[in-house]
Parts: C-alpha cells; sequence; structure tokens
C-alpha cells in the first residue's frame, strides 16, 4: 500500500481533505480477510495456502489480509504469520497481517515487513490508555515502515479519547470498524475517522452496505473468505451507488447465516463454505480455534443456503473488477 512517497519517509496522511490517504488505491480496495487452511493436527500445507488464495483474488479481491482474526492469526507463530504474507504478495500488492496485543512490536513489525505486507492492522492493548497506544504505534511506525490500520473491535472498542488519539497518528492512514450489531458505535467511528482524514475500510459482516454508506471508502473483511462474489458484488453496487437493494439484500442474508452466535463460529462456517467450493480440500477446512458451541447440524442448510445466493448472484451477471 506504500507509495513512493510513504516509501521515503511521508506519512500517508492526505491533509484532513477527506479523500483516500495515498497509501491506499483511490478506487478503494476490497480485502479479503482470508482462513489460515489448516488440518485437525495443525498442519498448514503451503501449497494449498497458495491455491486458496489465488482463488479468492481471481473471484474479486483486490487485496488480502493473512493472519488476521479469521486467519486464527494470534494462534500462529511468527515464522508461519510471515510465510502467509510471502504467499499473499505473490498474489497482490496489497497485503495486511495483524498486530496482536502479545506480539514483540520491533520484530514482528520487521518481519512483516520484510517478507512483504504492506499495512498493519493493529488490535488495541490499551484500548482506555491514549499515551500506550500512541507509543506502541509510533514503535510500529519505527519498525516497519508500514501503514497501519486502527482495529476497532466489538470486543474491545477503544475508547472515545483513545480512538480520536489513535486516528490523529500519522501512521494511521486507515481504521476498520468491527462493531458487529452496534450501528451508532459503528457510525461514531466512521464519522470520526472521515472527519480526521483517515480511510474507512470497514469490517462490518452484519452492516456491510450500510456502513459504506455511512462512510467507508474499502473493505476488509472475513466475510469474503469464501463465497467471494457475494461480497464482491454487494461492494461494487455500495460503492457505485446502482442497483443496490439486490446485493444488499443477498449478502445480509449470507452475513446472518455466517455471522450468528456463535459469533466466532464464523471462522469454521467459512471454512466449511471453502470447502464446499473447492477452494481447500476438505481435511483442511478445521478451525483450530472452534468454539464449543458450534454444532454440526449448521453445516448442511449452510452450504444450501450459499449455493442458492451464488447461483442468483451468477443468474444477475455475477461480480465485476
Amino acid at each position: 500500500m506504500l507509495n513512493d512517497d510513504q516509501a521515503s519517509g511521508g506519512s500517508g496522511v492526505d491533509g484532513g481533505t477527506g479523500g483516500p490517504p495515498a497509501g491506499f488505491p483511490s478506487s478503494a480496495p476490497l480485502i479479503a480477510a482470508v482462513l489460515t487452511p489448516t488440518t485437525a493436527g495443525g498442519s498448514i500445507d503451503p501449497d494449498v495456502t497458495s491455491a486458496y488464495f489465488r482463488g479468492v483474488v481471481a473471484d474479486g479481491a483486490d487485496g488480502l489480509a493473512v493472519a488476521v482474526h479469521t486467519g486464527r492469526g494470534d494462534r500462529l507463530p511468527l515464522p508461519a504469520r510471515a510465510a502467509l504474507v510471502e504467499a499473499a504478495r505473490s498474489l497482490t500488492p496489497i497485503v495486511v497481517t495483524a498486530v496482536w496485543p502479545h506480539d514483540d512490536l520491533d520484530r514482528w513489525g520487521a518481519i512483516a515487513a520484510d517478507a512483504g505486507a504492506s499495512a498493519l492492522l493493529v488490535a488495541p492493548a490499551a484500548r482506555d490508555d491514549p499515551g500506550s497506544e500512541l507509543r506502541r504505534l509510533d514503535r510500529l511506525s519505527r519498525s516497519s515502515g508500514l501503514d497501519l490500520i486502527a482495529f476497532d473491535l466489538y470486543t474491545g472498542p477503544y475508547a472515545p479519547a483513545t480512538l480520536a488519539a489513535v486516528l490523529s497518528h500519522p501512521a494511521v492512514t486507515a481504521y476498520k470498524p468491527a462493531h458487529l450489531s452496534d450501528a451508532i458505535a459503528c457510525q461514531a467511528g466512521i464519522w470520526s475517522a472521515v472527519a480526521a482524514g483517515v480511510t474507512v475500510l470497514t469490517g462490518e459482516d452484519r452492516m456491510f452496505v450500510p456502513s459504506m454508506l455511512w462512510g467507508a471508502r474499502g473493505a476488509l473483511v472475513g466475510l469474503a473468505a469464501a463465497a467471494t462474489p457475494l461480497t464482491r458484488t454487494a461492494f461494487r453496487a455500495a460503492h457505485e451507488g446502482t442497483e443496490l437493494f439486490a446485493p444488499s439484500r443477498i449478502l445480509d442474508e449470507f452475513a446472518a447465516a455466517t455471522f450468528c452466535p456463535p459469533y466466532d463460529g464464523y471462522v469454521q462456517r467459512m471454512s466449511w463454505i471453502a470447502a464446499d467450493e473447492g477452494r481447500i480440500p476438505v481435511e483442511f477446512a478445521v478451525d483450530p480455534g472452534r468454539p464449543a458451541g458450534l454444532d454440526d447440524v449448521e453445516r448442511g442448510p449452510l452450504l444450501a443456503l450459499t449455493r442458492r445466493l451464488l447461483g442468483e448472484v451468477d443468474a444477475a451477471g455475477g461480480p465485476a473488477r
């Protein structure tokens, strides 16, 4: 995501004009937060991973977010995370990876940059302490030289004062709201980012199109990890402002079936779908963080629903790049 000016030390902030920071394409990217195909024994195969990533890009993702929440990156060692970044970078110049509260900021920042990441998605470590978060961002910026994306997740959202401070940091060029069902918090976060001149990449799987209408320019969502044309079609419609009703209704129906209680079960649900589509072998469709409350009885109806919705999108002409 870095352009030549940023690579030589520019911050990428657009001066508060409301346009996208220089580090992001003006066309507003759809970044798929992808799975990490994994077996029951915890194995990750580089060929399986690369083929899966390639298919998601071919189906309309402009970029890939690897080893983020959807990819269970918080459970992976740094070498595995770096390998995922390298695999993604061979397919697209837009590669995001996550920084978790337990990470060694200096070490992981440098490794991620060397592996080819173009931006870091930063989960807050001190949501109520603006000073602490700013110092953390300073360290990441120095160690990586990369754009930083503020990750405002519903399980531990930024306090208002902390969010305001984070959005003012010169290395923060994007903001990802992921408030699940809190529309008021989502709107407030988006409008704060827009006012600060920071690009909004929606992470709102259950409020995807509304969040685009509230001011998001792009998207970074796990909903695009499988059945990617559903997200791509709704993204295009929201971005262009044309023929919005049908794509929004289709994506809402899909999101309601994948991002539902237990909510963290969405990773396994997306894995089932990816395997059903032939994106990954069935034996690699295992979520190591699967919640205990997720029942396999969901699988059949979910796959039937997804096939129907993909058929509707296909009958309407499919997504356009």
